[in-house]
C-alpha cells in the first residue's frame, strides 16, 4: 500500500533511540523529510549522519523541559524542511523515585506535547496535518511494582492527544495516539529487565499471547500508518501495539 508519505515533513521528539528513532527510520523509508531531536548533542549529530543515508533529515539538541528550546526547535525543523505535515510527540523522562520529581514528567511527557502541538499547530494546519502521541497501556492497568508519574502523565497525554481530535480537528490536524505494550528495544528498558530480573522478564514473555515482545518497528509501523492519507478518516483514537498483552476486552 502506497502509504501517500513521499514528501511529507515530519517532526519525531526523543528521536536518536529507541521507538523514536525506529519512527523516523520509518518515515524516512516511506520518503518524507525528517527532524529529529534529544538533549545529547553528540547523539543527534551521529544519529542525523547515520540516518541521511536514508533520506533528507535534520536534527538539534533540545531540552524538551524546556518550552522556548522546544519551540525555537520547532520554527527551525518547519524552515529546514520547508514546512510541517507531521509532529510525533514521543519524548518522556523515567518514573520520578520522589514525588518532588513529578515535576520533570509533567514537564517532559505532557508540556513538551502541549507547547510542541501549540508551535507546529499552524503548520501542521496549512496541509492538513497529523499529531500522533506515543502512549503506553501502562495507563491501563496498574502494576505491581507501581508505575507513578509515568502512568499518570501518559494518561494525561492521551487523554489531551485525543480531546484534541475535536478542537484541531476543526482546523484539519487528525490527532491520535499510539500505546505500545512490551517492546524489546536495544539498550531499553525490557533490555536491562531481562539481564537484572531474568525471572520477572521470562514470566512477561510467558504471558504473552505470542510468547514474545514486540520490537520497535511495530509501533513505527503504526504510527506512519496514522500518519499517512491512508488513515485520513481516523482521528481521536489510540491503537494499542502489544500484541494482545493487556487482558482487556475493547468494545
Amino acid at each position: 500500500m502506497d502509504l501517500g508519505l513521499q514528501g511529507k515533513k515530519v517532526l519525531v521528539t526523543g528521536s536518536t533511540k529507541g521507538l523514536g528513532r525506529a519512527i523516523a527510520e520509518t518515515m524516512l523509508a516511506e520518503g518524507a523529510s525528517v527532524a529529529i531531536c534529544a538533549r545529547n548533542a553528540e547523539e543527534v549529530a551521529a544519529a542525523v549522519a547515520d540516518m541521511s543515508k536514508l533520506g533528507k533529515v535534520v536534527g538539534a539538541s533540545v531540552d524538551a523541559a524546556d518550552p522556548e528550546a522546544l519551540r525555537a526547535w520547532v520554527a527551525s525543523s518547519a524552515e529546514q524542511l520547508g514546512g510541517i505535515d507531521v509532529y510525533v510527540h514521543n519524548t518522556s523522562g523515567k518514573p520520578a523515585r520522589k514525588l518532588e520529581a513529578w515535576i520533570n514528567n509533567f514537564n517532559i511527557d505532557l508540556m513538551s506535547l502541549v507547547h510542541g502541538v501549540d508551535a507546529a499547530k499552524e503548520a501542521l494546519a496549512n496541509g492538513g496535518g497529523s499529531v500522533i502521541s506515543i502512549g503506553t497501556t501502562a495507563t491501563s492497568e496498574h502494576f505491581a511494582s507501581g508505575s507513578g508519574s509515568y502512568s499518570a502523565m501518559k494518561s494525561a497525554v492521551v487523554n489531551w492527544t485525543l480531546g484534541q481530535a475535536q478542537v484541531l480537528g476543526a482546523q484539519g490536524i487528525r490527532c491520535n495516539v499510539v500505546s505500545p505494550g512490551p517492546i524489546m528495544v536495544q539498550g531499553g528498558d525490557w533490555d536491562m529487565i531481562k539481564n537484572a530480573m531474568p525471572p520477572f522478564f521470562e514470566a512477561t514473555e510467558k504471558n504473552h499471547p505470542s510468547g514474545h515482545m514486540g520490537e520497535p518497528s511495530d509501533v513505527a509501523n503504526a504510527v506512519a500508518f496514522l500518519a499517512s492519507s491512508a488513515a485520513r478518516h481516523i482521528n481521536g483514537v489510540n491503537i494499542t501495539v502489544d500484541g494482545g498483552f493487556l487482558k482487556r476486552i475493547d468494545f
